[in-house]
């Protein structure tokens, strides 16, 4: 009955560390990275200016011309009539305007 509690003690002992790599593993290669891609979008967003150029994630390109707390509102088109309002985790790449 020893030999077989001592073979239990000891199989075990691999899964442990297979199961630590596991999550070391995990922490590397999905973790870390999500939360480093969170850290630059936040600051890309607390970056935003009036006159950035925007890319929404619906894919339009628009110019924001007034910012509030969660909200910004972006002008879409040619015809400088088209303003919506906005979320700003909906925009997914600011562009800074050259200066000249």
């Amino acid at each position: 009955m020893s030999i077989l509690l001592n073979q239990g003690a000891v199989s075990s002992a691999p899964m442990l560390i297979l199961l630590a790599v596991l999550f070391v593993f995990m922490y590397f290669f999905m973790i870390r990275p999500q939360q480093k891609e969170t850290k630059k979008k936040n600051a890309m967003l607390s970056a935003l200016a009036v006159g950035d150029t925007v890319l929404t994630t619906s894919g339009f390109y628009g110019v924001v011309i007034d910012i509030e707390d969660n909200t910004v509102i972006v002008e879409f088109g040619s015809n400088k009539n088209c303003r919506i309002p906005m979320q700003k985790e909906a925009i997914s790449a600011v562009e800074k305007p050259e200066a000249e």
